[in-house]
């Protein structure tokens, strides 16, 4: 088994978190530059809360952002809960061994024994009485004496006080393990050699680390980054904050945009530029160079990213990736009435302007409803400011007939009555752009009325005239 192996080991108990997903990148980085392995474990112990489309949502979101079983560095998924007979038997090795013992004390009574020491958690009771095993009996690791220190990639040598750490379960009364010792386990199996993490797994660290010693192996190299937080400076969190991958793809955002964020949270590309291509994230990553502060994810960033690459997309790649948005149930214009000729002709006018594809549709809906939606803020603006009446109605005259209608002519006609009624350009289009469009932005406006057409754009500024005397 040649080069390193990397893996992540999410539970499919909700949508895949974005700070999972830059965890996942980091450890795809390493294992493609290194010419190493990736492995996705999935830990499905917990049956209560694990659900087969979350494993399907985990397999998707990873091969949105790039990783793949199509790359030949990938190898999963595997599955926890097929290695349960492992897990069981690692820790009777322990206890054969004398790393482990049982213990028959329950919660009230270690409770008790910590009140009448004055010290907090379980006091090592039971590591002398020779217990067997026994109905209702946890198996404990015995902890040893001195330090243990964690030699990190990223925050360099952590030491722990042995002292500070109780012996913890290995074994539950029932005879399950716990689920520290089922991911070393699991490690040890699949011969992982670097464990790269969020830093929230510090503190577990020197327990797996004794645990991979007493069962003889050398531990993986450990790299703990930075968590994610939000504006708040808060770890990002399921109920409160937008954290689900999935999510931000369903908006429309690009797998390529959000790759190259994720990877800046903790980590700067070489050079003045963060919008990088793969191919130099992948050649300049190094876990050395993640730093130790919180990364803030800021989603106006993300969207400042995106933004970036809708507008580096040809203009036909531009026109596929909205397909999904343009063409869904949840359009506000019938089916019927979308034209595929007139959006690719605006297509390249809304690209510069929209920072994510779910933004398109309500760029470009004038154009296929029947009737714009006006926005009543917009309509009492526009058409309640001085002089937007009569601009208006000139409009409507000069509109009916100028010789040739193309945006050219159409700028250049409005703009001489803008000029008649004391206006420059971009106010005398307001209540112009407001009838045909029912907003005050949205794209090149000439361009906007000469797709619609001619009597199309009379028959709506004549009815937003009716409305306004």
């Amino acid at each position: 088994m040649s080069g390193p192996r990397f893996r992540i080991a999410p539970s499919p108990t909700g949508f895949f978190h974005v700070g999972g997903a830059r965890t996942a990148l980091y450890n795809w980085a390493l294992a493609r530059r290194l010419g190493g392995t990736f492995v996705l474990r999935i830990e499905d112990t917990d049956e209560a809360r694990n659900r087969p489309e979350w494993t399907q949502g985990i397999i998707d979101a990873l091969a949105w952002i790039g990783i793949s079983s199509d790359d030949p560095a990938f190898e999963g998924p595997y599955f926890q809960s097929a290695n349960a007979a492992l897990h069981v038997a690692a820790a009777h090795r322990l206890f054969e061994a004398g790393h482990a013992y049982y213990c028959d004390l329950s919660p009230e009574e270690i409770q008790a024994r910590a009140k009448a020491s004055g010290k907090p958690g379980y006091d090592g009771y039971s590591r002398a009485r020779g217990l067997a095993a026994g109905p209702g009996r946890v198996l404990r690791f015995k902890v040893p004496e001195g330090t243990t220190v964690v030699h990190d990639a990223v925050r360099g040598d952590v030491v722990f006080a042995n002292d500070t750490i109780e012996d913890f379960v290995l074994l539950r009364g029932n005879g399950t393990p716990i689920f520290m010792l089922a991911n070393v386990v699991d490690d040890i199996e699949m011969h992982i050699s670097h464990v790269l993490r969020a830093e929230e797994h510090l503190p577990n660290t020197p327990k797996q680390q004794m645990l991979w010693e007493a069962l003889g192996e050398a531990p993986p190299v450990w790299a703990h980054v930075p968590v994610v937080v939000n504006e708040q400076r808060k770890k990002l969190s399921k109920r409160r904050d937008k954290v689900a991958l999935e999510g931000y793809r369903d908006e429309g955002y690009l797998p390529e945009a959000m790759v190259n964020y994720l990877m800046t949270l903790g980590w700067a590309p070489k050079g003045d530029a963060e919008i990088v291509p793969w191919s130099q994230i992948e050649r300049d990553f190094r876990i050395e160079d993640v730093t130790h502060s919180p990364a803030f994810f800021d989603i106006k960033k993300l969207t400042a990213f995106n933004g970036e690459y809708i507008r580096a997309l040809s203009v036909e790649a531009f026109i596929a990736a909205c397909q999904p948005f343009v063409e869904a149930a949840t359009v506000p214009w019938p089916q019927e009435r979308f034209d595929p000729a007139v959006f690719a002709a605006i297509a390249p006018l809304v690209q510069t302007r929209v920072g994510t594809l779910a933004e398109v549709p309500r760029m470009v809906d004038f154009l296929f409803l029947p009737d714009p939606e006006i926005d009543p803020q917009a309509h009492a603006k526009a058409l309640g400011s001085a002089g937007a009446r009569e601009v208006l109605a000139a409009t409507v005259a000069a509109y009916a007939a100028v010789e040739t209608w193309d945006a050219d002519s159409l700028k250049a006609t409005l703009e001489e009555i803008g000029a008649a009624n004391g206006m420059k350009l971009g106010k005398a289009q307001a209540p112009i752009r407001v009838a045909i469009t029912g907003r005050s932005v949205g794209p090149p406006l000439f361009e906007a009325l000469e797709l619609l057409g001619r009597d199309e754009t009379l028959r709506r500024l004549r009815a937003i005239e009716a409305t306004s005397g």
